[in-house]
């Protein structure tokens, strides 16, 4: 899914370009095999996904976007940390109560939802506004 946001912020920069997409696609799927390689390789690869799709996004939201895209797009980031860094410390929150019944794995997965529902929103706002900002130039 995080190869998803590149692809779409470089449609919304440079056009559909299949031969590009088909080569981020290819290296994201290909780069899970740094999980049979390398001990920390899943870690590794989940982190060049998480920091390429912020780089990209900052990317076009400071060249097309506006407020409400921005607002998306801190939202998605956060959601984004919260669901690495819950996943990430799930073990260590087991020690606290509030963590007892619903665990910081439980709670990586809500962030895991939240940060599609704000990437989502980020991107079909940003589509949104391009293509009304073409429309906007042809006429």
């Amino acid at each position: 899914i995080f190869a998803w946001v590149p692809v779409w912020c470089l449609f919304l920069l440079q056009g559909w370009r299949p031969g590009l997409w088909g080569a981020i696609e290819a290296a994201s799927l290909g780069s899970y095999l740094l999980a049979l390689a390398v001990p920390q390789g899943f870690e590794l690869a989940l982190a060049c996904h998480v920091a390429l799709a912020i780089v990209v996004g900052v990317g076009v939201q400071w060249r097309v976007g506006d407020g409400v895209s921005r607002r998306w797009l801190l939202l998605a980031i956060t959601s984004c940390a919260g669901f690495v860094g819950l996943k990430l410390l799930d073990a260590w929150l087991g020690q606290w109560q509030l963590f007892h019944r619903l665990s910081g794995h439980f709670w990586s997965k809500v962030c895991d939802v939240l940060q599609i529902h704000f990437s989502f929103l980020f991107l079909t706002h940003l589509t949104h506004q391009t293509i009304k900002g073409k429309g906007e130039k042809q006429q």
